[in-house]
């Protein structure tokens, strides 16, 4: 199965650039099928989080207002080109996925 996360990583003068897209509906429980009139039921991203090389660089906890196919930016010191990045997440379903990359 192909990862949800497309991660792109770039160093510049000392500072690390991490671009994400992670592919995921992010249902808020709120919104109703048109076609039952049943709410759909919420399923969202609840937590993020980035290591460099095992160190957390990043950690965040995430609710029903995050927008479908989040995009997440950052920028962090202290990596090099090749190092390792990790990105993982976990949802209110408690289904997850890790996307682990050389920074370039």
């Amino acid at each position: 199965m192909a990862s949800s996360i497309r991660l792109k990583t770039k160093v510049r003068d000392g500072i690390t650039t991490v671009r994400a897209i992670i592919r995921h509906p992010m249902e808020t429980g709120f919104r109703v099928n048109a076609e039952t009139g049943e709410h759909i039921p919420a399923h969202y991203i609840k937590q993020v989080s980035v290591k460099h090389n095992d160190n957390i660089v990043l950690s965040c906890d995430w609710s029903r207002a995050v927008s479908k196919n989040p995009y997440l930016s950052f920028k962090f010191k202290g990596a090099n080109k090749g190092d390792k990045l990790e990105l993982s997440w976990i949802d209110n379903k408690n289904n997850s996925d890790t996307l682990e990359t050389l920074i370039n």
